[in-house]
């Protein structure tokens, strides 16, 4: 068990994005879930893919243009975005300022497929 600040986690940026990061706040022993913080800083973007498994994300600061199949978004602080196995999804953080979020994942295997 632990509890500490989520800024103490290793960051690492994200292959194939620009100006994006990840931190796995979840301890690798953990069989059921994960749980990641995502930053992506000012004019940031992750580019159209799609994960084999679903992915629940709480946006924790910032905005950003969020697409999510054929929706697009305008994600901010409070909001919660539930994404489904399969469905193609991209962020762009094109609002002035930087962009962070939860993403919360299963622990089964995942693959990612670029658009």
């Amino acid at each position: 068990m632990y509890c500490q600040t989520s800024d103490n986690f290793e960051k690492n940026c994200i292959p194939k994005t620009v100006n994006a990061s990840i931190a796995v706040l979840t301890p690798k022993e953990d069989k059921d879930f994960i749980v990641r913080k995502v930053t992506l800083a000012k004019d940031g973007s992750m580019p159209n893919h799609t994960n084999e498994i679903q992915h629940q994300q709480y946006v924790l600061k910032g905005e950003a243009k969020v697409i999510v199949g054929n929706e697009e978004y305008h994600a901010k602080e409070g909001d919660f975005i539930y994404i489904p196995a399969g469905i193609n999804h991209m962020y762009e953080a094109c609002y002035g300022s930087e962009y962070e979020f939860l993403c919360m994942i299963t622990t089964k295997e995942d693959h990612i497929q670029m658009i």
